[in-house]
């Protein structure tokens, strides 16, 4: 028996671990890697691709647009198809947690999360500081600023509460990045509902752009810095008190290279050369 199903009266909370591959996973029942992209994949014999985790392409899905969506299929299905308290989404690569040695041992268990979740609604990565840079500015250096201005534009049509967080958010040099979080069911749900309406309207706008197979993942990229939008008028408009939302530690898996990615930096800063790859 779980944790989680010891107490009846305890909220419950799982958390999909986004993955396109197989990796080591953590052991603990809270966590649920999810095959996202899974839709058209196939193996060497032209059988639907297993790579024996759960799929993004059962129940109601949007599996297709992973190529373009990145783990944002994984959330939207997480959104549709899972019944618990509490839904979160992380990376294979990347937890919520304290780097250990062994790594494993130090990504963040449903027992040390279990007594939060009567506090807190919203639980988010610690901020990521750009200290030279605006959220803005090093989009626009390292991808394409009309994405955001499109998105503003969306914003401002649908959503015009929302415009003046979005001003203020894109002049910010920090932010809660990597589509990291663990909400309440009740937030999630209209966090959801706010971004994937703008994200299928920017789709629509978009069309077809003629950019390379990583500039493509743009939508996710585009929901980092909104999601900070979302959060700051929840917490503007009273519906979420600033108390509720907890910042949690995280690491990498993997070492990053921060020569290369310091030097892509300092390229795409001075002389506007996109980013064409990860770190």
């Amino acid at each position: 028996m779980s944790d989680q199903e010891d107490n009846m009266n305890t909220k419950t909370a799982k958390i999909i671990i986004a993955t396109h591959k197989q990796y080591k996973m953590p052991k603990d029942t809270m966590y649920l890697p999810l095959h996202v992209g899974a839709e058209g994949k196939a193996d060497a014999c032209g059988n639907p691709l297993d790579i024996g985790y759960q799929k993004d392409n059962t129940g109601d899905n949007i599996s297709e647009k992973n190529a373009s969506f990145c783990e944002l299929t994984g959330l939207y299905w997480a959104w549709k198809n899972l019944d618990t308290d509490y839904i979160g989404l992380v990376h294979y690569r990347r937890h919520f947690g304290i780097k250990l040695k062994d790594w494993e041992k130090g990504v963040l268990t449903y027992k040390q999360l279990e007594p939060m979740l009567e506090k807190y609604q919203v639980f988010v990565p610690q901020k990521r500081q750009y200290y030279i840079e605006t959220l803005y500015s090093h989009y626009a250096h390292t991808h394409y600023a009309e994405q955001l201005d499109l998105t503003r534009s969306i914003i401002a049509e649908k959503y015009p509460d929302y415009l003046e967080s979005y001003d203020e958010v894109i002049h910010h040099t920090y932010g809660y990045m990597f589509n990291m979080m663990i909400m309440s069911k009740k937030s999630l749900d209209a966090y959801c509902s706010w971004l994937f309406d703008i994200l299928f309207e920017l789709e629509k706008r978009m069309g077809t752009p003629e950019l390379s197979a990583f500039q493509g993942r743009f939508y996710g990229r585009v929901s980092e810095i909104i999601f900070n939008v979302w959060l700051d008028e929840q917490i503007k408009s009273g519906k979420l008190n600033k108390s509720q939302v907890k910042e949690l530690p995280y690491f990498h898996v993997e070492k990053i290279n921060w020569a290369k990615k310091g030097t892509a930096f300092m390229e795409a800063k001075l002389f506007h050369k996109k980013y064409e790859g990860s770190f």
